[in-house]
């Protein structure tokens, strides 16, 4: 029997095993050495083996890794006001994914309108949208392709165009509870929100008296070049969810909560088993340690603004290369349709360079923070051979 057999058939994987690691490159088992411009898909955001992480683990060995939430944890309290301090004045409640964070806001926005609000359940969401696996996140997520065969789906969803901002209010009424968004559209293909629909967006739910809950699981923790996205656009979401790169690789997950909300879920209506362990919480603070030392929210900036161009001046080469887009050091390049993202994905994996795939047919990249100027004109030098030969 082949050790795959012993795995649910839920991936499509590569044929390749990385055996080893060292900042932004991965090496196999043969030793051939892969430049990352994926991070294990916007999570290791301080690349690999970087060595105050690696210094935190060490020390971690001989501390106190998890005890239950039933006592108070003191790293748990220190990440949550040092989230606080870097986005809105919030209170937090950690879990371990993104799709529990977002079910965590779900169920926050529900019982917060039947508590303090017009008791409302049904929540808005956007067409393309992706928010998670779990059943509640699933019915969430404005794809077809991701509930199909999962009914019945949780009720109390509606999905709107994003970006139309028209079609959003015309759905805006006082059994709305909360509109649920992505800044900007991940697993979509890495589609922005105008600055005029997410200024809409926030005025229609003051209007309707509706949270306003901003999945940033993918943008958040300097990957656009803020902290958190929504600081792009000058203005405040009521909650906010968070994963991947929060932990720089060790999986952790949180629900930021306005606090002055914060009474909207009470003892015993919502909780985690490992969320917000010690262990996990001290890596997550050292990921913050390490974006405001080595200043990797400016470096985000200008790395992103460096493959934005390189990426443009491809798309101006290639005639099957559309034009690009994202923020900071998240980007997609769209694909005409005769040419397959995920044949270019392995093309470029076969020359050495790791990125991913994102929406209709584009490829997707969201390397480590800490990518060099240098190592991105190698990323684009390699992607340039690829498309060359495609």
């Amino acid at each position: 029997m082949a050790e795959q057999d012993c795995l649910l058939p839920v991936y499509d994987r590569l044929p390749v095993s990385f055996e080893r690691a060292e900042g932004c490159y991965l090496y196999d088992e043969d030793d051939n050495r892969y430049l990352d411009g994926l991070a294990g898909i916007a999570v290791n955001l301080l690349g690999y083996r970087h060595p105050r992480l690696v210094d935190r683990l060490r020390r971690s060995a001989t501390d106190v890794h998890h005890v239950s939430n039933l006592f108070q944890i003191k790293e748990q309290e220190e990440l949550a006001r040092r989230l606080s301090e870097i986005g809105f004045e919030s209170a937090a409640f950690f879990c371990n994914s993104g799709a529990e964070a977002n079910e965590a806001a779900i169920k926050f926005a529900r019982r917060y309108s039947g508590r303090f609000g017009s008791g409302g359940k049904k929540i808005i969401s956007f067409e393309n949208s992706f928010h998670g696996r779990t059943l509640g996140a699933l019915s969430a997520t404005g794809q077809k392709k991701y509930q199909k065969g999962f009914s019945p789906l949780v009720e109390g969803f509606v999905y709107t165009p994003y970006n139309d901002l028209a079609a959003l209010e015309e759905e805006m009424d006082d059994q709305i509870c909360a509109v649920i968004m992505e800044p900007v559209q991940g697993e979509g293909g890495v589609l922005p929100a105008s600055a005029e629909f997410f200024a809409g967006v926030r005025r229609l739910c003051n209007k309707y008296e509706a949270l306003l809950i901003l999945d940033e699981v993918q943008t958040g923790m300097a990957r656009t070049g803020e902290y958190f996205c929504y600081q792009n656009y000058d203005l405040e979401p009521d909650l906010v969810t968070l994963a991947k790169g929060l932990g720089g690789g060790y999986p952790i997950g949180a629900l930021l909560v306005e606090r002055s909300l914060r009474e909207g879920l009470q003892a015993g209506e919502h909780a985690s088993t490992f969320g917000g362990n010690p262990f996990v919480c001290r890596m997550a603070l050292t990921v913050l340690d390490v974006i405001e030392q080595e200043q990797l929210l400016a470096s985000a900036r200008a790395r992103g603004e460096q493959l934005q161009t390189g990426l443009q001046e491809l798309a101006q080469k290639y005639k099957f290369v559309d034009e690009p887009r994202g923020v900071g050091l998240m980007r997609a390049l769209p694909l005409a349709d005769q040419i397959e993202a995920s044949e270019l994905m392995r093309s470029a994996l076969d020359a050495g360079l790791v990125v991913g795939v994102a929406g209709e047919n584009a490829l997707r990249f969201v390397p480590p923070l800490i990518i060099t100027e240098q190592e991105v004109e190698e990323l684009l030098s390699i992607l340039d051979k690829v498309l060359q030969e495609n």
